[in-house]
């Protein structure tokens, strides 16, 4: 009888595919921006290629990979994949599948035509995402203030990043109808998301990693507002850059408290955000001609190469312990 009973759970309960995470792909922004970031370096300080184009290609081979086991999901578990669609943290990582796309178009610049589809694809996605995700905050009953962290900047705000490639590969309208799309929410959301961390209690060890990502959206918007404006480095790029950049300090002087949480894939917000101001900082550098900018630059990229290569150790580490693909309990 008993094994009658167990035969028909459900195929999930034997499967680690089911409870595969979408917020995986926040490792390809890590990746990705960590290419970007040493792509520019070399182009700012006459560093080898070698770097940026190796960690391309791993990021494109990462994001394949992913892509090809969450579809796999999608098809076989497709309730579970609408559980992470309905519940209201997880909902914002699904925007991780688009950016990590947009970040690989933007690291493939130098190849004009493989860079374009990809961002092509990735806007389109993007953009589809964003009207989907503004519609369940309106039209659901389900949301909490508690339920908001700094992980709800990334389907909304992950506007801004569209136009670096975007000058590229369309008319400049483009580019800056979503730059304002972002820039826009990034105010709004960034009150509550403040309101919701001063007022309320403090977020869950699991995602304090996520503070970081209130580095990303000024770090970025600046980098889009500079490809938007021709790169004059005028006030108002003054502006987002140096509230990245102080971001980044209060952040940094919390040093210890990040050191001490255990280990969650939510550590991997750690990553694009430093990327982001690690890029800003070497447009700064570039664009001032500043050698206190340099120097930050490099201390960001040593920063920043060490993160990733630790958060890519301490996942395989995980992986290959089975610590991932676990029903949350």
């Amino acid at each position: 009888m008993s094994h009658s009973i167990s035969s028909n759970l459900p195929a999930q309960q034997n499967s680690r595919l089911a409870y595969f995470p979408v917020a995986l792909f926040s490792s390809v922004m890590g990746m990705a921006g960590l290419a970007i970031a040493w792509l520019k370096a070399a182009q700012a300080f006459n560093l080898p290629l070698g770097p940026g184009i190796g960690i391309r290609w791993l990021a494109t081979l990462l994001y394949v990979f992913l892509l090809i086991v969450y579809t796999s999901k999608l098809f076989r578990f497709p309730d579970e994949v609408k559980k992470e669609w309905c519940h209201p943290v997880k909902i914002n990582f699904m925007a991780a599948i688009t950016i990590g796309l947009l970040l690989v178009s933007i690291s493939w610049l130098s190849a004009p035509g493989v860079s374009k589809w990809m961002w092509a694809v990735a806007t389109i996605g993007h953009f589809l995402l964003t009207i989907a995700v503004i519609n369940s905050w309106l039209n659901k009953s389900h949301y909490q203030i508690t339920h908001v962290n700094p992980a709800w900047f990334i389907p909304v705000v992950g506007n801004i990043l569209i136009p670096i490639a975007g000058v590229h590969h369309a008319p400049a309208d483009i580019s800056w109808f979503f730059f304002s799309i972002g820039l826009v929410f990034w105010v709004v959301l960034m009150t509550i998301v403040f309101y919701r961390i001063f007022f309320h209690d403090p977020l869950p060890a699991k995602m304090t990693p996520t503070l970081f990502i209130l580095i990303a959206p000024p770090s970025v918007a600046f980098i889009s507002y500079l490809a938007l404006n021709h790169h004059q480095l005028d006030g108002f790029a003054r502006v987002l850059y140096f509230f990245a950049l102080f971001l980044t300090l209060l952040l940094a002087s919390n040093a210890l408290r990040f050191f001490r949480l255990p280990f969650a894939l939510s550590a991997w917000a750690y990553s694009f955000p430093l990327a982001a101001i690690t890029i800003a900082t070497t447009e700064m550098a570039t664009q001032s001609a500043g050698s206190f900018y340099s120097l930050l630059a490099g201390l960001l990229l040593f920063v920043l190469s060490g993160i990733i290569l630790i958060l890519t150790y301490r996942t395989l580490l995980a992986v290959k312990r089975k610590q991932i693909c676990l029903p949350e309990h």
